[in-house]
C-alpha cells in the first residue's frame, strides 16, 4: 500500500504551501469587511474568514517540509493541479458556510464555481448580502481567470517543476508567450491582468457604478467569472434607471471580450502590434464566431411578430452572445426568458461549448480546437475526392498541426461529448426538467459558462448528486479534463 501511493509523497510539499497561499489571501477580505462594517453595512463575524485563513496556514505549515520543492513528471504536476483546485475549493467555501449558514455542499459548489470561473451560483439575495462575502466570491474568480497555480507560480519562485505545473494547469496549443522564462512570462501576464482589471473599474465608476461594483464587475468581467453583486446581473443597472445604464453595459461587454482573447494579443497591442487583432487565425475565427452568433440571435429575434426596437437587440444580442461565448455569464436578459426564442437558445449552447481562445480567461472547448476540428474535416473531405495519396495537411497560421496534437483534440472533443451526455442524463434522472434545460446545464457546468436553462431557484433545490456531478463537471472542463480522468486511472497510483 505504502508503495501504491508513493506518486503522492512530493506532492505533499506543493500542497501544503498551496494551503498557505491560500490562508493568507482569505485576510484579504476582512479590508472589505472592515470598510463597510464601520459605514454600518450588515456584514458577517470576522471569524468567518480568520477562522479558514487560520487552518489553512496551520495545515499548510504542517504539510510542509524543510527543503525545497521535488521535481514532478507530467503525471505528478497533473495530479497536484487536480488536488489544488480541490483543496482551495474546499477552503475557500467555509467562508461562505460559516459567514452564509448554508449547507457545506452549497458551499464547495459556489467556491469551485468561483474559482473555475463558472459563474453558476447557489446564492440568492445577492442585493442585500454582506459585502465582504460578495468580494470574496469576485476574488475567487479574479484568482481563478488565470489559474490558480499561475498564481502560485508567480508568488512561489523556487519551484523546479514550474513548467509541468503550468502546462498542466491548461494545455494551451501553439499559446506563444511574451518572454523565454516562465516566470517573466507569468509576470507579464499577471500584470496586463492587474492593468485591464484596474481600467476596466475606472471606466465603470466614471459611468456611475459604486466603487464596490466598479470593482467587483471589472475582477469577474476579465476573468470571465459573471458573479455579480446582484441577481439581476448587469440588468440590474438598466432597469434601477442608472443614467449611463448603456454605456455600463457596453464597457462590461468590452471587458468580457478582452477575457477571452488570448493574452498574448494583449500583449503584442501593447507593444505596437494593433494587427494581433487581426493576423492570426483564432483571433479572426473568434471574431467570425461573435458576428455570426449575435446575427443569427438578433433575427431570430426580430423574426418574432411585434415593433423591432433596434439599437436595444443589437445590444442585448450581442452582450448575450459575447457573455456565453467568453464563457463569462453575465446577463442583460434571461438566456431561457421569453426574449430569445428557440434558436437562440440552440446558438447560445453551441457557443457554450465552443468557448473562448487559448491562452484566455475563457472556458470551454476553444476557438483554435474547433478550427482545428474544422480543419480535420477538410482533409478527410479532400482525400475522398483526391485519393488516400494525396497529402493535405491541417495547418494553423501556416504551422502544420502534428498528429499526436490531433489525435489529442479528438479525444479531448469525444470525452466532451461523453462528460455532456453522463451530466444531463444524470440531471434528467434525477430532477423533472426535460432534455434541454438538463442537457444546459452540464453545457454551462463543463463549458464554465454559468447561466443555463434552468432557472436559479431550481438549481438551488437540485438533487446532491446532480450538484456533486455539476461540481466535476467545472473541474473537468476548467483542468481540461485529462488531469481529472488521470484519477480514475489504476496505473497512476502505482
Amino acid at each position: 500500500m505504502r508503495n501504491r501511493f508513493r506518486n503522492l509523497v512530493p506532492l505533499v510539499d506543493y500542497l501544503g504551501a498551496l494551503l498557505w497561499t491560500s490562508g493568507l489571501i482569505l485576510f484579504v477580505p476582512l479590508v472589505v469587511l472592515g470598510l463597510y462594517a464601520h459605514a454600518g453595512y450588515r456584514e458577517v463575524s470576522p471569524l468567518s474568514f480568520v477562522v479558514p485563513a487560520l487552518f489553512a496556514l496551520a495545515l499548510g505549515f504542517g504539510l510542509k517540509r524543510r527543503g525545497g520543492f521535488r521535481p514532478l513528471d507530467s503525471r505528478g504536476a497533473m495530479l497536484l493541479c487536480v488536488f489544488g483546485w480541490v483543496i482551495v475549493s474546499a477552503i475557500g467555501a467555509l467562508p461562505l458556510y460559516m459567514g452564509l449558514r448554508i449547507s457545506y455542499l452549497d458551499a464547495f459548489f459556489e467556491a469551485v464555481s468561483g474559482f473555475t470561473t463558472t459563474g453558476i451560483t447557489m446564492l440568492s439575495g445577492l442585493d442585500r448580502m454582506p459585502r465582504s462575502i460578495l468580494f470574496w466570491r469576485a476574488l475567487m474568480q479574479w484568482l481563478g481567470g488565470l489559474g490558480i497555480l499561475a498564481f502560485f507560480l508567480a508568488v512561489v519562485h523556487n519551484v523546479g517543476s514550474a513548467h509541468h505545473l503550468f502546462s498542466a494547469e491548461s494545455h494551451k496549443i501553439f499559446a506563444e508567450r511574451p518572454a523565454p522564462s516562465l516566470f517573466r512570462t507569468l509576470k507579464i501576464l499577471w500584470t496586463i491582468y492587474a492593468v485591464l482589471t484596474l481600467g476596466v473599474a475606472a471606466l465603470l465608476a466614471v459611468e456611475g457604478a459604486s466603487v464596490f461594483d466598479a470593482v467587483a464587475h471589472a475582477m469577474t468581467a476579465l476573468s470571465t467569472g459573471g458573479y455579480s453583486p446582484h441577481d439581476a446581473s448587469i440588468g440590474y443597472y438598466r432597469l434601477n434607471g442608472y443614467p449611463h445604464a448603456v454605456w455600463i453595459e457596453y464597457t462590461i461587454l468590452l471587458a468580457m471580450v478582452l477575457g477571452g482573447m488570448n493574452f498574448f494579443i494583449h500583449y503584442r497591442i501593447a507593444t505596437g502590434g494593433i494587427q494581433a487583432l487581426w493576423d492570426n487565425a483564432e483571433t479572426r475565427l473568434f471574431w467570425v464566431f461573435l458576428a455570426g452568433g449575435t446575427a443569427l440571435v438578433m433575427l431570430d429575434h426580430c423574426s418574432r411578430p411585434g415593433p423591432p426596437d433596434g439599437a436595444d437587440t443589437f445590444r442585448d444580442s450581442a452582450f448575450q452572445v459575447v457573455s456565453v461565448m467568453t464563457t463569462t455569464g453575465f446577463a442583460t436578459r434571461d438566456i431561457g426568458g421569453d426574449y430569445f426564442p428557440a434558436l437562440a437558445r440552440q446558438v447560445f449552447l453551441v457557443l457554450m461549448v465552443i468557448g473562448g481562445c487559448v491562452g484566455s480567461t475563457g472556458g470551454g472547448f476553444k476557438v483554435l480546437r474547433i478550427g482545428v476540428l474544422f480543419g480535420m474535416v477538410r482533409r478527410q473531405v479532400q482525400r475522398v475526392i483526391q485519393g488516400r495519396t494525396s497529402v493535405n495537411l491541417v495547418t494553423v497560421d501556416g504551422e502544420p498541426v502534428g498528429l499526436e496534437e490531433m489525435r489529442r483534440i479528438a479525444a479531448l472533443f469525444f470525452a466532451w461529448i461523453m462528460l455532456l451526455a453522463i451530466g444531463g442524463a444524470v440531471t434528467a434522472f434525477f430532477s423533472d426538467h426535460g432534455p434541454v434545460e438538463s442537457a444546459s446545464g452540464m453545457f454551462s457546468a463543463l463549458g464554465n459558462v454559468g447561466p443555463c436553462y434552468i432557472s436559479a431557484a431550481d438549481l438551488t433545490a437540485l438533487h446532491p448528486a446532480v450538484k456533486i456531478t455539476y461540481i466535476a463537471g467545472m473541474l473537468a472542463g476548467r483542468l481540461e479534463i485529462l488531469p481529472v480522468l488521470l484519477l480514475f486511472s489504476r496505473r497512476t497510483w502505482r
